[in-house]
C-alpha cells in the first residue's frame, strides 16, 4: 500500500472541501498492508483555546477491518475515549459480526515511504490507575525513561530489562500512558512495544491504562 504523497499529511476531499490529518511518523513498518478495510478519521479541531477531537466514521462498515487515521497533535485524553466508543460498538455488534475483522492505527513510515499500520484489536482501554497488584509499564509524556513497576530504565533498554525480570508469581502485566501525551508519542511507544510480544506473557486480555 504505497502512498508517497501522503507520508506526512493524509488529505481528504469531502463535499468539495479539503481536510487534512497529520499522521504520526516512524522509521519502521509493523503491518504493511490491510485488505477489506474501512477508514475512520479523528480530526484535530480547535474552538478558541480548546482542542477538540472530531470523529468521522460515516464510511465504516462493521464487517471490515477498521483503520483509524488520527491526527498526531491530539492528546490521548481526547483520542482514547473516542477509540473506546468505536471498539465498544464493534464488539457489541451481533447481527453482522465478523470475528476476523481487526482494528488498526495508521501512521507513516518515513523510510519506506508508505502508510503503515499497527493492530490494536485485542487491547482493552481503561481511564484511570491500574490495580496495586498489577505489574505496570508506564510511559510519561516527553520522557526517554520508562517505569518498570517503579524502576526507571531507558526506552532503548526496555526489552532487555523486562525479560531479565524473574517473576516468582506471574502478575497481570499492564501498560500505562500519560493522558497528556500526544497521539504521535503514543504511536512511537506502541511501535516500541511491538518489538517483543509483551502480551504473550500476560495472563489475561491486554490492558492499557490512560492516566
Amino acid at each position: 500500500m504505497k502512498y508517497f504523497s501522503l507520508i506526512a499529511v493524509l488529505f481528504l476531499f469531502s463535499c468539495g472541501n479539503k481536510e487534512d490529518i497529520l499522521l504520526p511518523k516512524s522509521d519502521k513498518t509493523v503491518v504493511s498492508d490491510v485488505q477489506d478495510h474501512s477508514p475512520i478519521y479523528i480530526f484535530f479541531r480547535t474552538n478558541g483555546k480548546d482542542t477538540l477531537a472530531e470523529v468521522n466514521r460515516k464510511n465504516s462498515i462493521i464487517t471490515t477491518n477498521w483503520i483509524l487515521n488520527i491526527d498526531k497533535r491530539l492528546p490521548l485524553k481526547l483520542v482514547i475515549p473516542e477509540v473506546m466508543k468505536l471498539q465498544d460498538k464493534k464488539r457489541k455488534e451481533k447481527a453482522h459480526k465478523n470475528e476476523k475483522a481487526e482494528n488498526y492505527y495508521s501512521y507513516a513510515d518515513s523510510i519506506k515511504k508508505n502508510i503503515a499500520f499497527i493492530p490494536f484489536t485485542k487491547v482493552y482501554y481503561s481511564i484511570g490507575k491500574p490495580k496495586k497488584e498489577d505489574f505496570v509499564i508506564a510511559f510519561k509524556k516527553g520522557s526517554d525513561l520508562v517505569s518498570l513497576n517503579g524502576k526507571y530504565v531507558k526506552k532503548v533498554d526496555l526489552i532487555q530489562e523486562f525479560f531479565s525480570i524473574r517473576f516468582i508469581l506471574k502478575p497481570r502485566i499492564v501498560i500505562q500512558f500519560d493522558k497528556n501525551m500526544s497521539y504521535d508519542e503514543y504511536i512511537q511507544n506502541k511501535i516500541l512495544i511491538q518489538k517483543f510480544d509483551l502480551y504473550s506473557v500476560n495472563p489475561i486480555a491486554p490492558k492499557e491504562f490512560i492516566f
